[in-house]
C-alpha cells in the first residue's frame, strides 16, 4: 500500500482482500491513521465458504448473509422483524454483529 493513496483506493484494496477465502482469519493491512484488527468469524459466528454463495459471508449454520441484517436496519426493519424474516439466524448472533459494529466505532474514536 501506498501512503499516498485515497480513502476510496483503500476501501477498494480491502474490498478485494476480502474476496480471499482467508480473509477473515487474517488482519488486511491498509496506511491509515489507525489500524485496528476484526476477527469476525471465530466471534461471531460467521462462515465464508465459497460453496455456500460464491464466499459471501453467512450467519453460521445459515444462508443469510450478514449484509442482510445492515441492509434491512438501513431499511428500517427492526431487528425483530430482521430475525422475524431470516429464522435460521439466531438473536444472539444479529445482536453480535450489532456488538461488533459498537466496538468497531470505539475504536476509531480520535484518542
Amino acid at each position: 500500500m501506498n501512503k499516498n493513496q485515497t480513502e476510496k483506493e483503500i476501501d477498494d484494496f480491502v474490498i478485494s482482500q476480502a474476496d480471499d477465502k482467508d480473509a477473515w482469519e487474517r488482519p488486511i493491512r491498509v496506511n491509515r491513521e489507525r489500524v485496528f484488527f476484526l476477527n469476525l468469524s471465530k466471534a461471531l459466528e460467521i462462515d465464508s465458504d465459497k460453496d455456500i454463495l460464491s464466499g459471501t459471508p453467512v450467519f453460521r449454520g445459515t444462508r443469510v448473509p450478514v449484509s442482510a441484517q445492515l441492509e434491512n436496519l438501513e431499511n428500517g426493519v427492526t431487528l425483530d422483524e430482521f430475525i422475524e424474516n431470516f429464522p435460521t439466524v439466531k438473536r444472539e448472533q444479529a445482536v453480535k454483529i450489532l456488538e461488533l459494529f459498537k466496538s468497531s466505532l470505539s475504536q476509531l474514536k480520535a484518542a
